[in-house]
C-alpha cells in the first residue's frame, strides 16, 4: 500500500472545539452519554459488561502485604495512600503522600533543592494481634474493601481518596472487642528522598521538624520549609453509630503559609458528610471514566492487568495534576524523587491515547503552561531561540542550579561534557503531544503547543550541525540515555531531529504558516547524515558501537514510537530485526521496560507470538504483586508502557493507516474492542470470533482522511450509520479507504454478513490467579 502523504495524515476538515487543551474530550467521546444504536451501530457495552470485566480484575489480598509493591494503593493524581503493614509492627500503615508537596530551593537542583517531599503516614492499631484479612480493591469503585481480623475481633474497612474534597477516607466498623483500636499520625523527615541514596550537597539539610498540635477542632502536622511556605496534614475522625470514619486531606503553600487553613477548611467540611456520601460523587466519576473505552482479550492475566493499568493511571494523573513523577502520587524511598523526561515521562503517558483518556493529558498542559520555565534552562547563548528540557524537573520543569548530575541534570552543550549533552528529551516529549493532537486532531494543540516549542526544540539542534566531508550534516557529541558516553552523530538525536524536521514541515503547511526556517528543515531532512550502523544494527552513533546490555531503546526510536522506520523494504526490515535481536540478546541490564519496547517493536512488525512472549517476560520478572514496578525505587512508567503494548497488538495508526488486530497471537482468536481512540480521531470498535474478524465500526469526530487496514478477508460490504451502502476504494495491502465527514460512521464487515453489533467481554482461554496476594 502506498504510504499517504504526512500532509494528509495530518490534515483534518474540522476542529475539536476545546478538546485535550480543555482537559475533555468532545461530548461524542465521552461514553457516558447515550448514542442511537441503528443496526449498523456497535452497541456500547451494557453497565454489565462493565461490571464483569472490573470486578474480574479486581485485586485481593488473603495474605499481609509487607511493602508498597504488594500493597493496595489510592490516589486522584494529587493524594495518594499506599497500604501495607507497618514493617516490624502489629499495625496497618497508611501512607499520605502528594504529588504538589515538594522544596523550594533551586540552588541544590531539582533532585534535592526542589525535590518532592514525603508527608508521612497514618497507622490503624487494632486492639488485639492480627490473625488474618480479606481485602479487595475494588477497582470500579476506586475503594479498598474489606476485613481485618485480630484475636481480638475483626476491623471492617472502606478506604477510598475523594475526586470532589480530595480526602483520604477511612470508614472502620470494629466488633466489640475491637473498638479501642486507634489511629496515628507519624509526620516524615522532611528531606530529599535521594538523601539517603547519595551524598548530600555542601549547604543542603533538611526542614525542620513537624509541628502537631488541633485547630479549630481539627488534627494537624504542620510541616514548615526553610524556602519559606508549608505543607499540612490535617485529620478528624467522626462516630457515626458503630462506624468510625477518618478524614484526611493534605494541602502545600509557597512561599506563603496558607496550607493549614486550606487543609483544616476541607477536612471540616468532608466530616459534614458520611463516608456513603463521599462515595456518591466519588464513584459516579470513576465509573464514568471506564465507560469512556473497552477491551476483552482471552488472557485472564493480561486481561486483569490492563484494567488495573487504567485504574492506576487515573489514580496518578489528571490534567491539571503535576506531570507524574517516577513514581506518582505515591512517594516511597527512592533516588528519583523528581519527574523524569527521558523517558519515564513519555512512557507514562502513552495509554491515555488509544484507551481514550486524554482528559489524563498533563504533558501537553505543563509543557504550554510551562513554557518559560524550560528558557531559563537553556544556556544564556542560546535562550532567544532554543529551547529544551532538563532529564529532570520538578513540577515546573525546573531543574534549578544543580552544580553536578547528583543534583538534577540538565540540557547540555552538543560538543560539551559538562553538563551531560542529553538535548533530545523535549523533542521527544512533544511527540507525545503530537500524539495527542493526531488522536484528536484539535488544532489548538498543533497551533498553541506543538509548533513553537518544537521550532525551538529543532531550532537548538541547528545551532550545531556542520557540513561533514562527506557533503552530508553531522551533530557533534551528545549523549544516548542511558548507555554511558558522549558519541557524535547520537541515533537518539538524529532520529528525533528527522522526525522534528518532518512534523515541523507539515505542521506549518497545515497551520498557513511560511515559516522563514522551512528551507533549512528541508536541507536537513534532505542532507542529514545516515543513522550510525554496523553488521549488529544500529549503533549507539558514530563513535560507540552498541556492545553491552542496555536497557534503553533511545538508539531505536525511529522505529518505536516514531514509526519512521517501519520494514517498508527488505533492508529496513531486516535492520530493524537485527537491531531488536541484538539489543534484547544482551542480558545483565535489562530491565522492565526493555520488554515493553520490544513487544511494541514486534507488534510493529506483525509479530504477535513475539510481543506476547516479552509481556510474559515483563509480567514473571518484573511485575510486582500488586502490578507496581521496582529498579533502585519505585517507578511506574514500565507497567503503563505495557498496556499500550497491549494497545500495539490491538490498533496501530500510524502513517494515516488504522491497522485493527494487527500482531494478536495465535490463541487469541477472540478479542473485543469498543470506542478505542486512533489517530484522525476516529473512535474504533471491533470484535473478532474464532480467529475471524467479525467486524469493524469507525466513527469520525473529525472528518480526518480515513484509510483502514479492517483484516476481513474476500468481499466485504461497508454501510453507514443508518445501514446504507458506503462508498470506498482498495488502498492497497488489505486496506480500504473512506471518506467520512465529521460525525459519520462506517461498519465493515464480510460481504453478505450481519453479525451481531453487541459489545461483550470474551472468555478466558484459561483461569489465572488475581493479582495482589491471594492464597
Amino acid at each position: 500500500m502506498p504510504r499517504p502523504s504526512r500532509r494528509t495524515v495530518l490534515a483534518t476538515g474540522s476542529t475539536l472545539a476545546g478538546a485535550a487543551l480543555a482537559g475533555g474530550l468532545p461530548a461524542q467521546a465521552t461514553a457516558a452519554t447515550p448514542v442511537a444504536t441503528p443496526a449498523t451501530a456497535a452497541s456500547a457495552p451494557s453497565e454489565d459488561a462493565w461490571r464483569t470485566v472490573l470486578d474480574d480484575a479486581d485485586l485481593v489480598w488473603q495474605k499481609m502485604p509487607k511493602t508498597w509493591y504488594e500493597g493496595p494503593y489510592l490516589g486522584n493524581g494529587l493524594l495518594g495512600s499506599g497500604i501495607y503493614q507497618e514493617p516490624g509492627k502489629n499495625a496497618i500503615r497508611f501512607n499520605v503522600q502528594h504529588s504538589e508537596v515538594q522544596d523550594h530551593r533551586p540552588e541544590f537542583g531539582s533532585l534535592f533543592g526542589l525535590a518532592r517531599l514525603p508527608i508521612g503516614y497514618f497507622t490503624l492499631e487494632p486492639v488485639g494481634a492480627v490473625t488474618g484479612l480479606d481485602w479487595r480493591l475494588r477497582l470500579r469503585d476506586a475503594e479498598l474493601t474489606g476485613t481485618l481480623t485480630t484475636d481480638k475481633g475483626t476491623l471492617t474497612i472502606r478506604a477510598q481518596v475523594t475526586n470532589a474534597l480530595s480526602v483520604l477516607a477511612v470508614e472502620v466498623t470494629p466488633s466489640e472487642g475491637e473498638r479501642g483500636f486507634a489511629w496515628v499520625f507519624h509526620p516524615a523527615q522532611s528531606i530529599s528522598p535521594r538523601a539517603a541514596f547519595q551524598p548530600i550537597p555542601a549547604g543542603y539539610e533538611g526542614n525542620p521538624p513537624a509541628e502537631s498540635g488541633e485547630y479549630d477542632g481539627v488534627s494537624v502536622s504542620v510541616q514548615p520549609l526553610l524556602s519559606g511556605g508549608q505543607y499540612v496534614t490535617a485529620w478528624r475522625e467522626r462516630t457515626r453509630g458503630e462506624r468510625r470514619t477518618l478524614y484526611v486531606n493534605v494541602a502545600h503553600s509557597f512561599p506563603k503559609s496558607t496550607a493549614r487553613d486550606r487543609a483544616v477548611s476541607t477536612v471540616r467540611a468532608a466530616t459534614r458528610l458520611p463516608y456513603d456520601a463521599l462515595a456518591v460523587t466519588h464513584r459516579a466519576w470513576w465509573h464514568a471514566y471506564y465507560r469512556k473505552s473497552f477491551l476483552s482479550v482471552p488472557d485472564a492475566r493480561i486481561q486483569r492487568f490492563y484494567w488495573i493499568q487504567l485504574y492506576k493511571t487515573a489514580s496518578a494523573a489528571r490534567r491539571d495534576a503535576p506531570v507524574m513523577a517516577t513514581s506518582g502520587p505515591w512517594l516511597e524511598p527512592t533516588p528519583w524523587p523528581a519527574t523524569w523526561w527521558n523517558l519515564n515521562v513519555q512512557l507514562e503517558y502513552w495509554l491515555i491515547h488509544g484507551s481514550n483518556h486524554l482528559e489524563l493529558d498533563a504533558v501537553t498542559r505543563a509543557l504550554g503552561e510551562f513554557r518559560d520555565n524550560l528558557t531559563a534552562e537553556m544556556a544564556a547563548p542560546y535562550r532567544a531561540d532554543s529551547l529544551g528540557i532538563p532529564r529532570t524537573t520538578d513540577m515546573h520543569l525546573v531543574n534549578g542550579g544543580a552544580t553536578s548530575n547528583a543534583q538534577g541534570y540538565g540540557v547540555g552543550i552538543p560538543g560539551q561534557d559538562t553538563p551531560t549533552p542529553e538535548v533530545g528529551n523535549l523533542t521527544w516529549a512533544l511527540h507525545n503531544v503530537w500524539l495527542s493532537y493526531r488522536h484528536t486532531m484539535d488544532e489548538k494543540i498543533l497551533r498553541d503547543v506543538l509548533f513553537p516549542l518544537l521550532r525551538k526544540a529543532i531550532n537548538y539542534y541547528l545551532h550545531f550541525l556542520e557540513p561533514g566531508a562527506d557533503g552530508r550534516l553531522h551533530l557533534p557529541a551528545t549523549f544516548s540515555p542511558e548507555y554511558g558516553g558522549n558519541t557524535r552523530d547520537c541515533n537518539y538525536d538524529l532520529m528525533l531531529l528527522t522526525w522534528g524536521c518532518r512534523t515541523l514541515l507539515d505542521s506549518a503547511e497545515l497551520l498557513g504558516i511560511d515559516d522563514e526556517l522551512a528551507p533549512r528543515w528541508r536541507e536537513v531532512l534532505a542532507r542529514r547524515v545516515a543513522y550510525p550502523t554496523d553488521t549488529n544494527g544500529f549503533m549507539i552513533g558514530a563513535d560507540i558501537p552498541f556492545a553491552k546490555s542496555h536497557r534503553h531503546y533511545s538508539h531505536m526510536l525511529a522505529v518505536y514510537p516514531l514509526y519512521e522506520l517501519t520494514g517498508r523494504t527488505p533492508d529496513e526490515l531486516a535492520l530493524i530485526e537485527k537491531s531488536l535481536a541484538h539489543w534484547v540478546g544482551f542480558e545483565g541490564a535489562l530491565q522492565g521496560y526493555t520488554f515493553t519496547g520490544a513487544a511494541s517493536m514486534s507488534a510493529l512488525l506483525g509479530k504477535g507470538e513475539d510481543a506476547l512472549k516479552y509481556l510474559g517476560q515483563l509480567m514473571s520478572r518484573f511485575i510486582q504483586a500488586n502490578t507496581m514496578y521496582k529498579e533502585s525505587g519505585p517507578v511506574i512508567e514500565t507497567p503503563l508502557s505495557a498496556a499500550q503494548s497491549l494497545h500495539d497488538m490491538v490498533c496501530q495508526s500510524w502513517g494515516g493507516v488504522i491497522r485493527v488486530f494487527p500482531a494478536l497471537p495465535a490463541v487469541w482468536k477472540d478479542l473485543t474492542v469498543h470506542d478505542f481512540r486512533t489517530q484522525g480521531a476516529f473512535l474504533l470498535s471491533a470484535v473478532r470470533e474464532g480467529g475471524t474478524t467479525r467486524w469493524v465500526r469507525l466513527v469520525s469526530e473529525a472528518g480526518a482522511p480515513c484509510a483502514v487496514r479492517h483484516g476481513i478477508t474476500g468481499a466485504i460490504d461497508v454501510r453507514d450509520g443508518r445501514g446504507r451502502p458506503l462508498r470506498y476504494e482498495d488502498a492497497g495491502d488489505g486496506a480500504i479507504r473512506i471518506t467520512l465527514r465529521k460525525g459519520d460512521s462506517a461498519l465493515v464487515t464480510a460481504k453478505g454478513d450481519r453479525p451481531d453489533l453487541s459489545i461483550e467481554p470474551v472468555t478466558a482461554n484459561a483461569p489465572a490467579a488475581r493479582w495482589g496476594l491471594p492464597v
